[in-house]
Formats: structure tokens, sequence, C-alpha cells
């Protein structure tokens, strides 16, 4: 008759709690931890795992994984944004705000980096700008500059505007205050600027006045004409008076229409601005 085999197992007649069966082998003793007494007994192990008879834990006592292995096992809701640079409100985005100064012979460029909330962005873009308005001209480079400084700024003044309202933070966002074209200083750049456009065409304007009425322009002389002369005779300056007044000096006699005529002798010659078609010349005779 065949023997059974016997159960699975390297013990299989052993009690689960009760003595190692005769002939086995006890388990070699392990060598304490580096920092515990050597006669200090083996800690429990730590953590989830529940030994069972026969079966070694899956680390040593003295080498159980952490319970967490992060500080901080859960998200930080703010981790990735600092946060406003002033106020510590959010949401915040990172921008450069400019400002220039003319001082004459010398610049200054100015700036503000960071990360700004809503209200402390506009704060500070309200607060440069305006300073720039009226400070920003006072060197021959700066008329320049200036400008294109206040065009900057319109980059993140557009992206403070797009932020939603702050919240949070370690202290009070700064207050935007009035827009910048309702501050005072604005009225100091806007004033000359609007005097400036209405001077273009008002130029324009008695420009066309001052041609049509001929102001300014040489008089046109015709043969018969007594004249006299304010200047002198390399730098003409002809007015035409009464032939009968003690102003009169010279007297138109005739017009060279060709090459081949002279003045006579004692004559002398008038501009050309002074003929009709600014191409002939006119002789003066003395008038006494």
């Amino acid at each position: 008759m065949a023997t059974p085999p016997p159960p699975h197992g390297p013990h299989p007649y052993a009690q689960p709690y009760g003595p190692p069966p005769v002939g086995s082998h006890p388990p070699p003793p392990t060598a304490p931890h580096p920092q515990q007494p050597a006669d200090a007994h083996p800690q429990p192990p730590v953590g989830p795992y529940d030994p069972r008879p026969g079966q070694p834990p899956p680390y040593p006592y003295d080498r159980q994984p952490p319970l967490h292995p992060h500080p901080y096992p859960h998200p930080q809701p703010y981790a990735a944004d600092p946060g406003c640079r002033l106020c510590g409100a959010r949401p915040a985005v990172q921008a450069t705000v400019r400002g220039h100064q003319g001082l004459f012979l010398l610049m200054r460029f100015l700036s503000r980096s960071g990360m700004f909330c809503r209200s402390c962005g506009l704060a500070t873009y309200r607060e440069m700008s305006a300073n720039t308005l009226w400070q920003g001209w006072w060197s021959p480079l700066s008329v320049a500059i200036t400008p294109v400084t206040l065009l900057m700024n319109l980059g993140p003044r557009s992206r403070f505007r797009k932020l939603a309202a702050p919240v949070g933070g370690f202290g009070p966002s700064l207050d935007p205050g009035r827009s910048l074209l309702r501050r005072p200083v604005a009225l100091l750049f806007l004033v000359p600027m609007a005097l400036v456009v209405l001077a273009i065409p008002t130029l324009f304007v008695l420009g066309a006045f001052v041609e049509g009425a001929g102001i300014g322009q040489s008089p046109t002389l015709a043969i018969g004409d007594c004249v006299r002369n304010e200047g002198d005779w390399k730098d003409q300056d002809l007015e035409i008076v009464d032939c009968g007044s003690a102003d009169a000096e010279y007297k138109v006699t005739r017009r060279l229409n060709t090459s081949k005529d002279v003045c006579a002798d004692g004559e002398l010659l008038a501009d050309l601005t002074y003929s009709p078609d600014r191409m002939t010349i006119s002789c003066l005779a003395p008038a006494r």
C-alpha cells in the first residue's frame, strides 16, 4: 500500500505558536543597528505589514519604509504662484513697468519688475506713467524716449486688467486711484499737446492768408514808379512811394527785355524779384 505524500511546507506538523520542531535550526541572530545598543531588544515591525509564522518581513525591522514618502503628501494650492510682490495676493502676473526722467543733460531709466496683482499692478503703472508725463521731457533725447516709454507700459497695463480681483495676501493691496488721464499731471502734458495740434492747422491758414494778401512779398515795379530802398544794394528792400514825396529816391525808367538792352549811365539795376516775370531787370534812375 502506497504512502500518501506529506503536506506542503517545511514543517507540516508544527503547531502555529508552539516551539520549533526537533532538528530545525533557529534563525541566525541579526546584527544590532549601528545606533542601537547591543543588549537592546529588537523593535517590532512598523507599518501595515503583519508578519505571519514562518514568513520574514519584506523589510528589516530597522529599515521600515516611511509612512509618507513626501513631507507634503497633498499638493499645495499656490505652490506655483508666489503671489504679488507688494501684498502677496493672488492671482498675480510677471510684468515690468517702466519710467523715464529727463535731467537736462542727463537721463534716468526707471523700472519695477516682479509679480503684481491687479490692484498693485494698476497702481504702479499709473504712478510711474504719471511721473513720466511731467518728468520725462527735460532733455533733448527724452523728447523721443518718453513717448516710447509710455507706449511700452500699455502691455503690462493690459495684462493687469485681465486679472481677477486679488484675494489673500499678507497685506492690503495698493489703491490704483484715478485713471491716468484724470490726474492733474496728465493735464500738464495734454494741454501743450492740444495747443500744438491746434497750432499746425492755424499756421497753414495764416500762411495761405498772407500769401493771398501779398504780405511779405516783393512789390512788382512798373515803369514810372518811384521807390525807396530800405536796405543796401546787395540785399535790396525796395518800397514803392509817391514820386512827389521826399521819400522818393529812384524812378523806374525802363526794363531790359533783351540781352542787348542796357541801362543808361548812372542808373542802377533792380533785383529780379521786383519784375513781373522774375526774369527781367528794371533800371532805376535817381529821382532828383
